[in-house]
């Protein structure tokens, strides 16, 4: 914690509370009448709340910006909507601080509501403004400052009375003898004397108010407005008949929002579901229960597959804010069905939103992410055992060992990959299963990536497949290989098995493949003693190029793979 957060009174979250109960009081204020349930449980939480900060200070000052309050110097109160802006309305009429005193919550709490409530409906042929409505009122325990908005400083003061004189003509002969010199008007013209005009004219900055008026007015969302009063009624009533009403409208209003494309209101929905679960009292136990269920709702399987059909096939982009608010509510029970629609959207868009709602779940729910990789689904599978590679999840190091028994060769290599990814001890280990697998790339990536940890447990099987007549059969990466591997983990011990084979032959002796001999060629190469050299220069001389070839760059340490790149090694 900071120096400055210590010194402050009480936490800045205590004064954030106690705006946002004040704002839902303002609004209770607007809507119910004093003697409505609603209304009086919507001033007594703000009266708490003021008696909460009471018990830390004195008084509360704050700081009154455009659409902020602070206090302290920390942000308590934002909110950009000016037609629902506690800030706004104080901020335009130039009041630029508030103090509330202790007391305020008991005798003008009322009248402060009943200010801001006038504030805002103030019309522009009207004489009051809010800081005529303030001092109307004499708060003894809200103080004000005021910024002058008339900006009449630097105007050159109006003349006096005596140094006025009266003018020569009066206006009305003026204009009948401009009238009388004109020549005269030819018939048919329209004179504007000829129309009644109007009594009063808008100037442009009422003009300005009026057009910014109206296009906040129809820029407010209308149902987020509407849920949110639902959401009000449902947290401060406590009567078990109305609540269970409110659960029915939410339940069946979820699927006229999905199918509006309204992803943003559906994530709202959620989201204050479990916040009315924390705040509200007196919660009877099916309530909780139906207002539990509407998430799982979502994350059921029919349910979310003809979303993400919907998402994947529609011809409009949807906002991807309000998707990913809408996926971060998704539950565990929704990682199965997001695992086997992955790799079928096409909609790069919902791809994306999808992989980071499935990275997010899968790391905070490792047994579900078991459970997939165990499925009888292998697109299920494969997209399971890719998140937990990408994630290094070390809970599902035995699932993916398992599923190197798969019967689809893709899951198979996949599963080598994430194995590889994770890299523990443990994984590594697993990885022995593929060195026998049917299938030529598990046993390729297996061996690779045994080779690279140099895991000793696995030494025995490559070196069955090294010194056994399998390996003659297997194509030549595959070979060389399980020979370079075999030559980094065996060490000294390998030499006289590789010298064999290399320099194999003699006196009614067949001598080995020339590309068994250049891989073992290379295997001595990578033991690098004195002894493996010395095995290698007795091969310097060989007849076969390819031979001769690895034995050299064996010599010079070169990798296998620079063999390939150079075209000296036949595919």
């Amino acid at each position: 914690m900071t120096d400055a957060a210590q010194d402050l009174a009480l936490p800045p979250q205590h004064v954030e509370e106690l705006l946002q109960f004040l704002a839902k009081g303002q609004r209770a204020h607007q809507l119910y009448l004093p003697n409505n349930p609603i209304y009086q449980q919507a001033m007594e939480k703000v009266r708490d709340a003021f008696r909460r900060v009471w018990e830390a200070t004195e008084d509360l000052v704050l700081e009154v910006t455009e659409a902020e309050m602070r206090w302290e110097g920390n942000v308590v109160y934002t909110q950009t909507s000016r037609s629902e802006s506690l800030a706004w309305v104080l901020f335009k009429d130039g009041v630029r601080s508030l103090t509330f005193l202790p007391g305020v919550e008991a005798e003008e709490l009322v009248g402060f509501l009943d200010v801001i409530h006038r504030a805002r409906t103030l019309q522009a042929e009207d004489n009051d403004d809010l800081l005529t409505l303030l001092w109307e009122k004499d708060f003894q325990r809200l103080h004000y400052q005021i910024q002058d908005l008339s900006g009449d400083a630097g105007v050159a003061p109006l003349p006096a009375a005596d140094q006025v004189s009266a003018a020569a003509t009066s206006p009305v002969q003026v204009r009948q003898a401009i009238e009388e010199e004109a020549p005269p008007q030819p018939a048919g013209i329209v004179k504007a004397e000829d129309f009644d005009t109007t009594l009063y004219f808008l100037d442009e900055k009422e003009i300005e108010y009026l057009r910014t008026a109206v296009s906040e007015e129809y820029a407010q969302d209308l149902r987020r407005n509407v849920l949110g009063v639902l959401f009000d009624i449902l947290e401060l009533q406590p009567y078990p008949t109305v609540r269970a009403e409110l659960i029915t409208i939410l339940e069946s209003f979820l699927p006229y929002l999905l199918g509006a494309a309204d992803f943003g209101a559906v994530a709202y929905v959620l989201r204050e579901s479990k916040a009315v679960l924390e705040r509200a009292r007196e919660v009877l136990p099916e309530h909780r229960q139906a207002l539990e269920k509407l998430p799982a709702r979502l994350s059921d399987e029919q349910t979310l597959g003809q979303l993400l059909q919907a998402l994947d096939e529609a011809g409009t982009r949807p906002d991807p804010n309000e998707l990913a608010d809408l996926f971060n509510e998704l539950k565990a029970e929704a990682l199965p069905t997001l695992f086997s629609w992955l790799p079928r959207l096409n909609n790069a868009l919902v791809r994306d939103v999808v992989e980071g709602s499935v990275q997010r779940l899968a790391a905070a729910n490792t047994a579900t992410v078991i459970a997939a990789l165990q499925g009888p689904d292998p697109s299920v599978v494969l997209a399971a055992v890719r998140v937990a590679g990408r994630l290094r999840l070390q809970p599902t190091v035995q699932a993916l060992g398992q599923a190197l028994g798969h019967a689809e060769p893709a899951v198979r290599v996949t599963a080598v990959q994430a194995l590889a990814e994770i890299a523990s001890p443990a994984a590594i280990q697993a990885l022995e299963k593929g060195l026998d697998d049917a299938d030529r790339e598990v046993r390729l990536a297996s061996v690779k990536t045994i080779a690279q940890h140099k895991s000793k447990s696995a030494l025995p099987k490559i070196a069955e497949v090294v010194q056994g007549r399998s390996v003659r059969a297997r194509d030549l990466t595959e070979k060389m290989s399980f020979f370079e591997a075999y030559g980094l983990m065996v060490g000294e011990a390998g030499i006289e098995v590789l010298d064999a084979i290399l320099n194999s032959g003699g006196f009614l002796k067949r001598k080995e493949d020339p590309q068994t001999r250049a891989c073992a060629a290379m295997a001595l190469g990578k033991i690098g003693t004195p002894t493996a050299q010395e095995r290698l220069r007795k091969a310097a001389d060989d007849k076969e190029p390819l031979v001769k070839n690895a034995v050299m760059r064996a010599l010079r340490g070169e990798r296998a793979s620079a063999m390939f790149k150079a075209g000296d090694l036949p595919a």
